[in-house]
């Protein structure tokens, strides 16, 4: 039996159990189990971000398990190519904020949505839309919640000499306690809090990695020795091709748009003062976190060589590189990541049993509903989720990095078509919508079971054309928006029961 590690351990346990704490503060403090509304606080936490707080959340929402620990392992394994295709991920705020946008704020309030699926069902009065919806978030969010569980209970495991059950439940059962009784709000601030460990812990391994191989110049020339591809923005044997870097663009840079965790995040921020400084401040730190982490991971092939599985890599280079107490608060940094990436997910999915499927189909309008059982059923479903992702991830698979990124392309292929053209094309209506996401979701899983690349560009490519040549035939031989719809999209009508909005806090 390996020996526990107390001297990484100790500091890791008092991280976690401060998470916790946070919560607990929050859930007194800021009312989460006791004022009114308590939907709009537990699932959007009363729309109230401001920019640094909505920067770091979006920033430790993207950055997850595979970014401190699958990325930059293959980056150790392909070289500076993957280090080049990690950078595409340094827009998406810019992308999400930016295309979202205002609008997407405005309208959001104006139409009371608290989700994104909300959003779909203001837009195309369909319940299978939104029932689609639903479903893809709870079969993808559960499926990107078991990877990350994953993550976290193999790299206690790793760095601890815990046995891999003991690290996986001591990690999951953080997670999601905090989330189940803190809601949203719990986890945009633990993001924050988690978002400035990760560029710490990233510079100082960075550092560490620097020293240890005697500066840049001598790292390059070892790893120039060891393999001349390592250096080539293609990688080893022509890996990363042309059309594998494009359709990362998509993956992970434009698609993130789709993605319903990003998307809420653009109906949460305070006013538009936020937005705009959230974009800088959140570019800036995931430029800091991707290129660092992925460099590091790149240039540990020349200092530490002979690391076979891609997972341990990091773990490996902060144990012997850094002292146990430094060791330790850099392992926060990809626990951190991996947390504020579940937590997010996992709020995501409870919210799609809740509001999308209970309140809005099962029991009626949220306004004839008893708060009470609502609350209740808002913690249990977050911690039955939770739970399932959990026992998923008793059997875990190798690569940590793929099982991300198919959960990422799945999001995408339902809701990034819905959300875009839902949001700027009038003609746009619920069976192209319904056609889409069907479309989307079916030819993604059924061609990542035949190949993982179609003519060198990832599969993701292929799925969301198809569903887009799908989304606009549908939408034009059937019956347009009722003109119901489109004043409350493009002109000024507010659904019933609306809440005065502050205009004046969303111009530019």
């Amino acid at each position: 039996m390996t020996p526990l590690n107390w001297g990484i351990l100790f500091p890791l346990i008092l991280y976690l159990c401060g998470m916790y704490f946070v919560t607990i503060w929050l859930s007194r403090n800021k009312g989460i189990l006791t004022s009114g509304g308590f939907i709009e606080e537990y699932f959007l936490g009363s729309r109230g971000m401001g920019a640094l707080i909505l920067a770091l959340t979006l920033m430790a929402t993207y950055t997850s398990g595979s970014s401190f620990l699958g990325g930059p392992g293959m980056a150790y394994k392909m070289g500076f190519g993957w280090v080049l295709l990690a950078m595409i991920q340094v827009p998406t705020a810019l992308l999400t904020l930016g295309v979202l946008g205002k609008r997407f704020a405005i309208i959001a309030r104006r139409i009371h949505a608290v989700t994104l699926n909300d959003f779909l069902r203001a837009r195309y009065q369909s319940p299978f839309v939104v029932v689609g919806g639903a479903l893809s978030i709870l079969l993808f969010s559960c499926a990107a919640m078991s990877a990350q569980f994953i993550a976290g209970g193999r790299l206690l495991e790793s760095v601890t000499g815990l046995p891999y059950g003991i690290a996986l439940l001591l990690f999951a059962g953080t997670v999601v306690l905090y989330t189940t009784f803190g809601g949203f709000r719990a986890v945009v601030l633990t993001d924050a809090i988690q978002g400035v460990i990760m560029v710490g812990g990233t510079l100082l391994l960075l550092y560490a990695t620097l020293r240890s191989g005697g500066g840049i110049a001598a790292i390059v020339g070892t790893l120039k020795e060891i393999d001349p591809d390592l250096l080539s923005p293609t990688g080893p044997a022509g890996f990363i091709s042309q059309p594998f870097i494009l359709s990362f663009w998509l993956l992970v840079g434009f698609g993130v748009i789709g993605l319903p965790f990003s998307s809420v995040r653009c109906m949460g921020y305070k006013n538009s003062k936020a937005m705009h400084r959230g974009i800088i401040i959140s570019s800036v730190v995931l430029t800091v976190v991707m290129l660092g982490m992925h460099l590091t991971g790149a240039l540990g092939r020349a200092v530490m060589p002979g690391i076979e599985q891609v997972d341990r890599v990091i773990p490996e280079m902060a144990l012997r590189l850094l002292s146990p107490v430094l060791a330790g608060i850099f392992l926060a940094g990809p626990l951190a990541a991996i947390m504020s990436s579940v937590d997010s997910q996992l709020i995501l999915a409870s919210a799609a049993i809740v509001k999308d499927l209970y309140i809005n189909h099962i029991a009626g309008e949220s306004g004839s509903l008893d708060e009470g059982k609502i609350k209740r059923l808002s913690f249990l479903t977050t911690a039955f989720l939770g739970s399932i992702s959990f026992l998923i991830a008793f059997n875990p698979p190798s690569v940590i990095v793929w099982i991300n990124l198919f959960a990422f392309g799945g999001l995408e292929a339902a809701f990034l078509l819905p959300t875009l053209l839902g949001l700027y094309w009038k003609r746009a209506n619920a069976a192209g919508a319904m056609a889409s996401m069907l479309t989307g979701v079916c030819s993604f899983i059924g061609i990542s079971q035949i190949t993982s690349r179609v003519l060198g560009m990832h599969v993701i490519v292929p799925s969301i054309a198809l569903a887009l040549f799908v989304f606009v035939l549908v939408s034009l031989i059937t019956k347009p928006p009722s003109p119901e719809i489109i004043n409350i999209f493009w002109g000024h009508k507010r659904l019933p029961e609306s809440s005065e909005i502050d205009r004046r806090s969303f111009r530019s």
